[in-house]
């Protein structure tokens, strides 16, 4: 009874001002828990309040589980969300970026540099068989109205 005679009290007038919403809310919270020990001090011992808490309430079971949570990506389907997978996990990034120079070194050999060749000289036959002024073209009859160079 001691501690409520020296609290000050302010008045109602100020707590309804609209700058003093919080104290209000404050000083409400204060009083219901004050009635709601007033009614239980019979039942709620000092061991009771003393205790810690021995259980962990969490509202997902996600943590849990050790699950993933947000968006997941398989099989180099977005690389951009693995990289920020691997990053979380602790995966060495070095050696991640060793495993990605090699298969970008593969993707770009994909065809055999004497495949290449091949397909390349073959090219260059058919574009000077196309373009070879040596190369007579058929001759065919022309109409009789025009007249032959020769």
């Amino acid at each position: 009874m001691s501690t409520k005679m020296n609290k000050v009290q302010l008045s109602k007038g100020i707590l309804q001002m609209k700058f003093m919403s919080r104290t209000k809310e404050k000083l409400d919270k204060e009083a219901d828990d004050e009635r709601g020990r007033a009614l239980y001090a019979s039942e709620i011992t000092d061991k009771m309040l003393s205790e810690t808490i021995k259980y962990v309430i969490e509202p997902s079971y996600v943590p849990c589980e050790d699950l993933i949570e947000g968006r997941i990506s398989y099989g180099g389907m977005n690389p951009e969300i693995e990289r920020i997978i691997e990053i979380e996990s602790g995966v060495d990034v070095a050696k991640r970026e060793q495993e990605e120079a090699a298969k970008q070194a593969k993707m770009e050999t994909d065809v055999p540099d004497a495949e290449m060749a091949r397909f390349y000289s073959s090219v260059m036959q058919t574009m000077n068989k196309k373009y070879d002024k040596s190369q007579k073209r058929l001759q065919r009859p022309l109409p009789l109205n025009i007249k032959r160079s020769t």
